[in-house]
């Protein structure tokens, strides 16, 4: 029997909480198609002030990544963030009449994320960003693939929802997993035990700051 990846017994440790997480409230009125205007354009305010956070949680993997292979991936990860996602966040607060400004992105479930996501790189090596974006990134691929395939009627948030399931994301998804994997076979225990509860932390994260979009 082959051993178990290291993203699998990640995923496994984590089971609970990566599965509220995806049976979490906001998660469940997206794929039902009953989302409140008012919650979306919070969480668009929240998510578009993270994505500004995120290129400085990839900018610390590329710069602690180890190999030009690395790089240059956590390099276009880096473009894309700029160029496409601010750019869809750009392009919908334009378009929906919303002053960012006016919303108030201190409130302690959204600051603690982005926080805590920040103190991961900031702190601790390659190995611990890729784990707390698996975290993000797999478990909204995960959704978002179930939820592309139901009626979303506001055109701004299906655009959202599509974009987590486009090729180039779940290519993503799908590097920060077997970027895991590989490291996984020469780590120690204690090793693979602090990057699953990496994965926790992150995801615990999450949950809080979905919540802030209804508070």
């Amino acid at each position: 029997m082959a051993a178990e990846s290291l993203s699998d017994r990640i995923l496994r440790e984590n089971d609970a909480v990566l599965g509220a997480m995806l049976s979490h409230r906001f998660v469940e009125d997206v794929k039902n198609d009953r989302l409140s205007k008012e919650a979306f354009e919070r969480y668009l305010v929240y998510e578009g002030a993270f994505v500004d956070s995120a290129i400085s949680i990839f900018a610390y993997a590329a710069a602690t990544a180890r190999t030009m292979p690395q790089k240059r991936w956590l390099i276009a990860v880096l473009d894309a963030l700029a160029n496409e996602q601010i750019a869809y966040f750009e392009r919908t607060f334009a378009s929906r009449g919303i002053d960012p400004s006016s919303f108030d992105t201190r409130i302690p479930e959204v600051e603690a994320f982005r926080v805590g996501m920040l103190d991961i790189a900031r702190r601790g090596g390659f190995l611990d960003t890729v784990a707390a974006m698996f975290a993000a990134e797999w478990m909204y691929w995960t959704w978002c693939r179930q939820a592309a395939n139901r009626p979303i009627s506001d055109p701004l948030l299906k655009e959202w929802v599509d974009m987590h399931v486009d090729p180039n994301f779940a290519a993503q998804a799908r590097w920060l997993k077997n970027e895991l994997d590989m490291a996984g076979e020469t780590l120690e225990d204690d090793e693979t035990v602090r990057l699953s509860a990496i994965f926790g932390r992150a995801m615990q994260l999450e949950i809080d700051f979905h919540d802030a979009p209804y508070l």
